[in-house]
């Protein structure tokens, strides 16, 4: 089966092609130089270059796959969650698709592309427990089978993502955040600043990253500290892999998982990917990882889910918005 998927959650414009699972051609046209002087995503700006970009990515995913929309049997989009304005540009170029062709089209929540990306070219199978780590959303899901996900864990303030962000904000780095704080990170100390690890009173695997920020913000305001920014890079990057690699192990502790995948655009970050090879070794997980190329927004993982679905008969979603994955309940509170 040969499909077209198409991702606009976001900033970022991607189409994909897939036959059978096997990614053909993944286009990603990025938005970063229209939003670095923000500092971060101004929605209406990122669905206008939406409109504008569309198109050429979704001919060149056919054109680099060697398929034509007549050879395509199925396409897929992105539902939500994200950007509203965004998420109506990739839909309704998708929902033109299928009524011009008259291809079925199957709706896809972005996170469960995610939480599947690890799949993609590795091994790893379910269940298995998925952290999900970007700049809109930090969780760790257990993923018990296809369409069968609990979230266990959630952020109760800001993203690991975005924490990166405003701190590389603060120090006048450039955007995206987390990309200059991991390239500065390499030359710095980390033990040079004891920043925050924050915790969530009653809730062990719940993250907290908005004390954090405030710690760096304050710590630049009283002055003359003597620091680099390369280890104060370091140093705000450890506290914020500190606690990404504290939820998962306990959320391996908890429940008793040895198959684990950090998925998102922060899996891409190399401390977070050296830290969590070193725990898996240690406590005997089978650890996956995206491609580099899988782990930002991408149309491939919204197509392999597509993928997935379709195989097994599973539907897909209704083409609106939505704010959430359809979970089953939520672990509270330990």
């Amino acid at each position: 089966m040969r499909l077209l998927a198409i991702e606009t959650s976001c900033d970022d414009t991607s189409a994909a092609v897939l036959e059978d699972g096997r990614v053909l051609s993944n286009v990603v046209s990025s938005q970063d130089l229209i939003h670095a002087k923000y500092g971060g995503i101004v929605p209406e700006l990122a669905a206008r270059r939406h409109l504008e970009t569309i198109d050429e990515a979704v001919a060149t995913a056919l054109e680099r796959a060697g398929v034509s929309l007549e050879e395509l049997d199925a396409l897929a989009v992105t539902r939500g969650p994200g950007l509203i304005g965004s998420l109506l540009v990739g839909i309704s170029v998708a929902q033109g698709l299928a009524l011009a062709t008259g291809l079925p089209l199957i709706g896809i929540n972005h996170l469960e592309g995610h939480v599947l990306s690890a799949m993609v070219d590795s091994d790893i199978e379910f269940p298995f427990a998925a952290m999900v780590v970007s700049g809109g959303h930090t969780s760790i899901y257990l993923a018990r089978a296809l369409g069968d996900y609990v979230e266990v864990a959630s952020t109760r303030d800001d993203s690991a993502g975005e924490a990166f962000d405003k701190g590389a904000k603060m120090l006048g780095l450039g955007y995206p955040g987390g990309r200059e704080i991991d390239r500065l990170s390499r030359e710095g100390d980390a033990g040079a600043v004891k920043f925050p690890r924050g915790r969530v009173r009653g809730d062990r695997l719940a993250f907290t990253f908005s004390g954090l920020k405030t710690a760096m913000w304050d710590y630049l305001r009283a002055g003359e500290h003597g620091r680099s920014v390369a280890d104060l890079s370091a140093s705000f990057q450890e506290a914020i892999v500190d606690v990404l690699i504290d939820r998962a192990r306990e959320a391996a502790d908890s429940f008793d998982v040895r198959r684990m995948a950090v998925v998102g655009g922060v899996s891409a970050n190399s401390r977070l990917r050296g830290r969590m090879t070193e725990v898996a070794e240690e406590e005997g997980l089978h650890l996956s990882f995206p491609a580099m190329s899988l782990c930002t927004d991408n149309a491939a993982m919204i197509g392999f889910a597509a993928h997935l679905r379709l195989a097994q008969g599973l539907p897909g979603e209704e083409l609106s918005a939505a704010s959430r994955l359809p979970l089953g309940p939520r672990h509270e509170g330990r």
